[in-house]
């Protein structure tokens, strides 16, 4: 279930120092579905942390990233691009795409259905949902019913 980020908003947030940055990125992943995708040193002990995604997702995380980096650091500026220019993706540095957990990419997905995925998938799913309310052990045991009921709880669906 990879996610295709094609032109989406780009979304930057440069800090002085990497810890700024760090909690920013944390934030930034937290608040919205937003894929980062890098960061950047700029010198002089600035660091930039890039996402991309839907434009309301891209906001969203910049808010919440800016106020992080300002509680641990010194935010320098934060700034959205809504609808980048081809152009400007051979400007950008050249990032390898970070991983994102499968429940976060379930979280994306309007037509998810889990019921669609093996009891093993359901439980890898399971186990890496931070809002699951289900022990390791209930995972494991889990017949499907339980562990699909479970994750459409966590994804707040029915």
């Amino acid at each position: 279930m990879p996610i295709t980020v094609h032109r989406n908003a780009l979304g930057m947030i440069e800090t002085r120092g990497l810890v700024g940055a760090t909690e920013a990125a944390d934030a930034m992943v937290k608040a919205a579905t937003v894929l980062l995708f890098g960061k950047e040193y700029v010198g002089g002990g600035y660091a930039t942390v890039f996402c991309r995604g839907e434009v309301g997702a891209v906001k969203a995380a910049l808010d919440a990233g800016a106020s992080a980096a300002k509680r641990v650091g010194e935010l320098v500026t934060v700034h959205m691009i809504a609808k980048p220019d081809a152009q400007v993706e051979s400007i950008l540095p050249n990032f390898e795409w970070v991983w994102i957990p499968p429940w976060k990419q379930a979280m994306s997905l309007e037509n998810f259905d889990p019921e669609k995925l093996t009891v093993a998938e359901l439980r890898k799913l399971a186990r890496e949902m931070p809002r699951i309310e289900l022990s390791g052990r209930q995972i494991s045991m889990g017949d499907r019913e339980t562990l699909v009921a479970a994750i459409r709880k966590a994804l707040g669906t029915k």
